[in-house]
């Protein structure tokens, strides 16, 4: 008996120092993975990177993690020449991206990794998507203006675009509900509806204000627009993709 509690004991005291140790070497390839990961996409940054499983050092061994999540708090997209609007920027801050990639292989050396697969979700503030449209008081009949002064949620998935209309020095703002799409990298807002007189003079014109799109270039990784939805502090935005690059 005293044999045997001396070896439960061993067992324990081994069992308790692997745990250590493998809790040592997932954070510590967490920190190597994210300062990568900073290099390789350029952020001003360094990302979270959350090795999910136990134990890592198995998976280590076998030269493939099965769940990492990597968190991205401010991303500078590049937006290509897809952008319209006057002055659209060259690039477009997305907020809160966090990304669940699955089946992570990597290099012998570790210098380069690829996920199977990768999901995830992220913000544009709509200050930020404001800025793809046309903010500048634009003619939409003789002695009429119209421009975008404003983006915020319009309930119901909605965006709520409001559209001042300036004429003969007077002004009124219409808040426009519009629906937003992905259409491949690009967001799209589309006017549900216009103020009826609006519609009857020049329906064309003032939609080349309200309806207004955004490409969304090089996400990190490669991963993809999926889908989008208006919500309270932005435009909600999920991604995809599979053999999804970390490194290398």
């Amino acid at each position: 008996m005293r044999a045997l509690r001396i070896l439960l004991i061993v067992v324990v005291i081994l069992g308790g120092l692997f745990v250590i140790a493998d809790r040592v070497a997932v954070h510590f390839a967490e920190n190597e993975a994210a300062d990568k990961l900073k290099t390789t996409e350029n952020l001003t940054s360094t990302p979270d990177v959350s090795i999910k499983g136990f134990p890592f050092l198995t998976q280590v061994a076998s030269g493939e993690l099965d769940d990492v999540e990597v968190g991205i708090k401010d991303y500078e997209a590049d937006t290509g020449t897809g952008a319209s609007g006057s002055g659209a920027p060259k690039t477009i801050r997305i907020d809160d991206l966090k990304a669940d990639m699955k089946g992570v292989k990597f290099s012998g050396d570790y210098s380069s990794a690829t996920a199977s697969t990768a999901t995830g979700t992220a913000t544009i503030a709509y200050d930020e998507l404001l800025k793809a449209a046309k903010s500048q008081p634009t003619d939409i009949i003789s002695g009429v203006t119209a421009q975008v002064v404003g983006l915020s949620d319009g309930g119901n998935g909605k965006i709520k675009v409001d559209v001042k209309v300036s004429v003969a020095g007077a002004s009124q703002t219409y808040p426009v509900l519009s629906t937003v799409t992905v259409a491949g990298d690009t967001v799209k807002v589309h006017a549900d509806n216009l103020p009826k007189l609006v519609v009857d003079l020049a329906e064309s014109r003032i939609r080349s204000i309200t309806d207004f799109q955004q490409k969304i270039d090089e996400l990190p990784g490669g991963v993809q627009l999926d889908s989008v939805q208006a919500a309270q502090n932005g435009v909600e935005i999920t991604v995809k993709g599979s053999n999804v690059k970390l490194a290398g």
